[in-house]
């Protein structure tokens, strides 16, 4: 059984996994899942991060295939699934695996949910539910990047889980949550050293979310201009947002975030395999043994 009481900041390791791959609902790939979870687990990672619009019941899989990983979405869009559905689905996990899922929730983009208004309110408004059917601040996360959302997970939430970020913004982050909220912000790592190769492989993977106005905009709150942004991303932002060169320089990358304010790292393993729900295992095993 999980030590409830202690704070999720504490629970959930120094680095962890994100992956759209391990949230698949495809049963012929439910072995496949259970495998690699209990790899990442024996492999010393404190937490997986399911991507993909992830639900309570994607993280079922992984939970009953461990003992120790706690499981979170990263994330559960607030438009995809109402509140009580949500707080349906944590309190059966919480009762099968008691404090080891966590309910990470955004408010997606524009251009993807039709339902797409005023996100800020509509968070509150999922917050205010959440409270009225039991689930407890501190075992939801929110997916935070602007300051009005990352007060929120201060006040409203364990903390954030901010996705395709930099140092910087996690030393931003780090001011306005103050010390005690959870800070995991996801980070993208190619492991090859070919620049020409690593750049093309992050720019293929970059490409969708620079069409997303709540991350280029973010961009440019950070420094950055809109040529930056434009033809797939400068080599300064693709840069600044991926890790890929020699594994010492990889380390060094993700421990810029710890630096900055990070509790946790969610690394996200990206290569030049077009099938987004592949897992990459000897990625994850090699990235493993970077981190020590």
């Amino acid at each position: 059984m999980s030590d409830t009481a202690t704070p999720l900041k504490e629970q959930v390791g120094r680095y962890g996994v994100w992956s759209i791959g391990l949230r698949s609902e495809d049963p012929a790939r439910r072995g496949a899942i259970a495998e690699a979870a209990a790899e990442l687990e024996e492999l010393g990672y404190g937490a997986v991060w399911l991507g993909g619009n992830s639900t309570p019941r994607n993280a079922a899989p992984l939970l009953e295939a461990t003992s120790r990983l706690r499981v979170g979405t990263s994330i559960q869009s607030i438009w995809q699934l109402d509140a009580g559905a949500s707080a349906a689905g944590y309190a059966e996990l919480e009762a099968a695996h008691p404090g080891r899922f966590v309910l990470g929730l955004g408010v997606s983009h524009a251009k993807l949910a039709d339902q797409y208004r005023r996100p800020y309110s509509a968070m509150v408004g999922y917050l205010d539910a959440l409270d009225a059917a039991g689930v407890p601040a501190e075992r939801r996360v929110l997916a935070a990047l602007g300051p009005k959302m990352l007060k929120l997970s201060r006040d409203r939430a364990a903390g954030a889980i901010p996705y395709l970020v930099t140092p910087e913004h996690t030393a931003r982050a780090r001011e306005i949550l103050g010390a005690g909220p959870l800070l995991a912000p996801e980070f993208k790592v190619v492991l090859e050293q070919d620049p020409d190769r690593a750049r093309t492989t992050a720019r293929n993977y970059l490409a969708m979310y620079l069409e997303l106005p709540n991350y280029t905009d973010n961009f440019l709150r950070l420094g950055f201009t809109e040529d930056d942004v434009r033809n797939g991303g400068s080599d300064r932002l693709v840069d600044a947002v991926f890790a890929w060169g020699e594994e010492s320089r990889i380390r060094d990358r993700i421990e810029e975030f710890r630096a900055a304010g990070a509790d946790h790292v969610a690394v996200q393993v990206v290569t030049d395999d077009q099938d987004r729900d592949a897992l990459p295992t000897q990625e994850w095993r090699r990235l493993a043994a970077v981190l020590g």
